[in-house]
């Protein structure tokens, strides 16, 4: 059976994957980094802006499939440094309203590009 796969002119692919995916009712969202489309690098600046961006990017592929911050089911957070949790909560608690998805935050030593965040998300149609 043959992939059904999302892009979003809104994200960035920055290896051989697809922005999401689509596997009965789920829908598996890449990793985005904070990369802004229109320049297709990455955002410079501090967490709150980088995880913005990997927001936007994100929800541009939920829109390219369908879906809403509300069809959102779970969410895994990368940092490479934990000291910027605290910055990157309160970017995130404005994204979704409650019930929250259920989220992981991993620290991690590096990112693509030199990203500080990364950020990947389950939805359900």
């Amino acid at each position: 059976m043959s992939r059904k796969a999302f892009s979003a002119s809104g994200a960035v692919a920055v290896g051989p994957y697809s922005h999401a995916i689509e596997a009965g009712d789920l829908i598996f969202l890449s990793g985005q980094t904070p990369v802004d489309s229109q320049t297709g690098k990455l955002v410079e600046g501090d967490i709150v802006e980088q995880t913005n961006q990997c927001f936007k990017n994100l929800f541009n592929v939920l829109d390219a499939a369908g879906l809403t911050p509300d069809n959102v089911e779970k969410v895994n957070v990368f940092l490479t440094d934990m000291n910027n949790f605290t910055a990157m909560n309160e970017v995130y608690s404005k994204q979704f309203s409650e019930p929250y998805p259920a989220r992981t935050t991993i620290g991690v030593s590096s990112l693509p590009l030199g990203a500080q965040v990364e950020i990947e998300m389950i939805a359900r149609r």
